[in-house]
């Protein structure tokens, strides 16, 4: 098992239209690197995995549990497992970084 990952290596999926992930797992948890064209939406959904993340370019608003912010590169969220969210790019693309525990199938 190499220690590093390179983009080839990453499982890849588009998960909306206009969203795509790609993601490496450890033994506990997965990375994610999730790129948005511009204006696309992720639609309101949930999941059991508690998911934290950071936003690396562009312009996200995020709606978690009823609360909706607009984030900036830099800043991040923290969604707790079985809470709705979802998200809208601005009119740049979008790349952020998601953290998922437990590792979410789906996505290997």
């Amino acid at each position: 098992m190499s220690y590093f990952v390179t983009r080839p290596d990453c499982s890849c999926h588009q998960i909306f239209p206009g969203v795509h992930i790609y993601t490496t797992a450890g033994e506990q948890m997965m990375l994610s690197l999730v790129e948005f064209e511009p204006r696309a939406i992720v639609q309101p959904h949930s999941h059991p995995h508690e998911q934290m993340g950071m936003l690396l370019e562009g312009e996200l608003t995020f709606t978690i549990g009823g609360q909706t912010q607009t984030l900036q590169p830099g800043e991040m969220w923290r969604i707790p497992g079985g809470v709705v969210h979802s998200a809208v790019a601005g009119n740049k693309p979008v790349k952020a970084l998601d953290v998922f525990h437990p590792i979410r199938e789906d996505y290997r």
